[in-house]
């Protein structure tokens, strides 16, 4: 446990000698019952996740965010319950959310000695059981910690044909695309396909005539040249950031693109904004497409 940073069983080190009842009490904060945390320390969703394993005793297994948190996956909101899978009925304290369901073991692995599911069966729960715009992103982002592919996801979904969720499943899964890198990136390329646009290329290199790397789009698509970009907060108050912004767009656009630049505001509150444009860009580079 190194400087008892992360969770752990407030039994077990006053039993051996760690801390005493009294530094317990002082210098540590429990997150669950019998399960503390250094003062000061802030959990992230991997840390909330060890400490509902921690509480479970080893009769459990992580399940849904908690397994992708465990897995590598990012951007998870540690706000958000643990969530632990057991035979039978439990009461878990504030804070978990148990799931009555008994997991395969060849569905379960470990991870830092914690049992969890597998990568691909991670994902087949998130994608049934979470609305497929919170979901969505969460499996992007659990592909690219982990490697796995929508086909891993397939086939784990084929050996349980008639778990609940499994038709939302079924149409999520062509969805999932690892090169995304942030969430907003997620939903703008959902957005678009839900706009009746056949999937965008994520992370699109773009090179000259010559061979010479260019830029790499967040989404796009080569044949037509037509890129769409997600720009956070940095891309408009980071003056460097800002001006790296407009020669690279005026390097695209000698190359014939078209670049739709998409923000927070275009994204949640305008959407029909961003798929106007990315039409109209469309448009110019001589592609029709029905609406």
């Amino acid at each position: 446990m190194g400087e008892l940073e992360e969770p752990f069983p407030g039994s077990w080190a006053v039993a051996a000698g760690v801390v005493t009842r009294w530094e317990l009490r002082h210098d540590f904060v429990r997150v669950f019952p019998d399960v503390y945390v250094r003062r000061g320390v802030v959990l992230d969703a991997g840390g909330v996740a060890r400490a509902a394993a921690h509480w479970a005793k080893g009769t459990g297994v992580l399940v849904g965010r908690s397994a992708a948190a465990l897995h590598g996956t990012r951007w998870l909101d540690p706000g958000l319950p643990a969530e632990l899978a057991r035979r039978g009925h439990s009461r878990p304290p504030c804070g978990i959310r148990m799931v009555k369901s008994e997991i395969d073991r060849s569905e379960c692995c470990e991870v830092d000695g914690f049992r969890v599911t597998t990568p691909a069966r991670t994902a087949f729960d998130i994608g049934r059981r979470l609305p497929r715009d919170e979901a969505l992103p969460i499996l992007d982002a659990l592909c690219a910690a982990t490697g796995i592919q929508a086909r891993d996801i397939a086939e784990v979904a084929q050996h349980h044909p008639r778990a609940r969720g499994a038709r939302q499943l079924a149409a999520l899964v062509p969805l999932v695309d690892g090169g995304a890198e942030s969430p907003p990136e997620s939903l703008t390329r959902l957005l678009l396909v839900d706009g009746g646009l056949p999937a965008p290329t994520t992370q699109l290199v773009v090179r000259d005539r010559y061979g010479v790397f260019v830029a790499r789009l967040d989404m796009g698509w080569e044949h037509w040249r037509v890129g769409v970009e997600y720009d956070g907060a940095q891309h408009w108050t980071d003056p460097t950031q800002r001006t790296r912004d407009i020669d690279r767009l005026a390097a695209l656009e000698s190359l014939g693109w078209r670049i739709v630049r998409v923000d927070a505001t275009l994204l949640y509150r305008r959407p029909h904004t961003v798929l106007d444009r990315v039409h109209a860009a469309l448009h110019s580079q001589g592609v029709l497409m029905d609406r």
